[in-house]
Parts: C-alpha cells; sequence; structure tokens
C-alpha cells in the first residue's frame, strides 16, 4: 500500500456575509494549509471492490470519495483503503475533508485515470463543502460557500494550533450563526491579522472549554483566533521556535501542536 498525506487547514478569517436562499451561508475566508496531516494508505485492486478501514466508520468521506470517482468514470478498478487520524474530528481543520480530497488525487493516479483538475473540483464539491479547495491544493480566498477559490501568496509562518477536547456540530454552529457582522473584505493582498472568525462567539458561548483555551491563547498573542466552526483555536508564529515557546507553556490539561504553514499540497501534482 502507498501511503499518501491530508494536510489540515486553518481559516486565518471567517466572515459569514449573509444566508443563502439554499439554506447555506455565504462566506469569505481565506484557507491556509498546514503540514499536520491525517495518513491515508492506498493499493488499487483489480476486482472492482472498495474497502476501507479506520477509525471513522463504514460510511465515511474516504469511501464515498472513491464511490463517487468510480460511478462518474465507469472505472472497473477498485481499492483497499485505510485511514489513520491525526487531524482531530469536529475540529475546524478540514481532516475529513482532507481525506476525501486525498483519495481523489490518489485513486486518480493509482487508476490512471487522468481527470484535470477542474473535474476532481466538480466531484469535490459533490462531497463537501471544504473538499474542494484541498484539491485546489494552494492557500487561497475562498467565497461563495468556499467553493469560490482564488490563489493566494501567503508569507512563511508556524502556528501553535491548540485542541480542546470537544467535537463541534458545524451544521449547529451555522444555524445559530448571525449574518451581515462583518463585511466583504477586497482581498488580495492578505496581510496577517486580517479579519476575524464571526463563528467564535457562537461557539465559545456554548463550549467554555474553548472559551477558556482560546482566551489563554490571546493573551499570548492577540491575533489568536478559531480556525472554521471550531473547537481548534490558533496562533500565527514567524518561526518554529516562537511557537514552540508558547508551547512549552501550555497548562497540563491543554493539548495542541506546531505546524508549519504550506504553500500547496503535497499531492499537487497529482492533477493537471
Amino acid at each position: 500500500m502507498k501511503d499518501f498525506p491530508a494536510p489540515g487547514k486553518l481559516n486565518l478569517f471567517l466572515h459569514v456575509l449573509a444566508r443563502r436562499p439554499d439554506g447555506y451561508h455565504e462566506l469569505q475566508t481565506v484557507f491556509r494549509l498546514i503540514e499536520r496531516a491525517d495518513r491515508i494508505r492506498i493499493s488499487r485492486r483489480d476486482d472492482g471492490e472498495l474497502r476501507f478501514t479506520g477509525m471513522s466508520g463504514g460510511d465515511n468521506l474516504c469511501l464515498r470519495a472513491a464511490r463517487l470517482l468510480k460511478q462518474s468514470t465507469a472505472c472497473q478498478l477498485g481499492a483497499d483503503i485505510a485511514l489513520q487520524k491525526r487531524l482531530p474530528v469536529g475540529g475546524g481543520l478540514g481532516g475529513g475533508s482532507s481525506d476525501a480530497a486525498t483519495v481523489l488525487l490518489a485513486l486518480n493516479r493509482l487508476w490512471d485515470l487522468r481527470l484535470a483538475r477542474a473535474a476532481l473540483l466538480e466531484l469535490g464539491a459533490r462531497l463537501g463543502a471544504d473538499v474542494p479547495f484541498f484539491v485546489f491544493g494552494r492557500n487561497a480566498l475562498g467565497e461563495g460557500i468556499g467553493e469560490r477559490l482564488t490563489p493566494l501568496d501567503l508569507a512563511p509562518a508556524w502556528y501553535l494550533v491548540i485542541t480542546p477536547q470537544v467535537a463541534v456540530s458545524t451544521k449547529e454552529i451555522f444555524a445559530a450563526a448571525l449574518t451581515g457582522e462583518s463585511k466583504r473584505l477586497k482581498i488580495p493582498p492578505f496581510f496577517p491579522g486580517r479579519g476575524r472568525n464571526d463563528l467564535e462567539a457562537v461557539v465559545t458561548a456554548r463550549y467554555p472549554e474553548v472559551a477558556a483555551q482560546l482566551a489563554w491563547l490571546r493573551e499570548r498573542s492577540a491575533q489568536a483566533r478559531m480556525t472554521g466552526s471550531g473547537a481548534c483555536v490558533f496562533a500565527e508564529f514567524a518561526n518554529e521556535a516562537e511557537a514552540r515557546a508558547i508551547q512549552s507553556q501550555m497548562p497540563r490539561g491543554m493539548d495542541g501542536f506546531v505546524a508549519q504553514g504550506l504553500d500547496r499540497h503535497p499531492l499537487y501534482d497529482w492533477a493537471e
């Protein structure tokens, strides 16, 4: 089996602009890839079967992605897929979406389908709002529900990501989100610290652990904020040493990791 990374993402800001007629929300966000990643092992099967092993059960985004790719191309091949989670579930780091994107990118090569990135982006959008970003494979401004992507060149950075031990329901948080609190920013260029996360107030009101850990981090970095719909919070630093210095101050019971920002998805060249 070959081993493939499914990197996480941070939302450097997240503005909820309006509720759309279809029930989704109009967003503006900056997506940043980070090196922290789930690992997915995949091997091709010639009998057409799709088999999955991993902590997230049988009918998960990895299998859904493989099935969708197989059905949409009438491919007769199959795959064994094994998932090793390193990104927290319900943390706002995009783990499930990234897993699905990695399966699409890897099977596109392993099955010799040669689909262009545009075709994989279309399939990704059918799996979830964040999947297209990981297929896109570059740091980006995301608009619409996150599917309209404009590449952004971001400065090198390191991040301390704190992972409160709660799983936040994205659907629940968006249902309670206020709209129109932020105005659309004109981007590019993007400067660190711009914007905010409009979902923070909802999450911190419902999850005291998130509120406490964000407050702790914000005392040490004024620009600290939550990513996605939570629960993870993060701060940006110019170098690894600065990030690890703050990490070393974390009290017992607080978990987290330091990760470097990426410019491109490790499998970026696996689609055209």
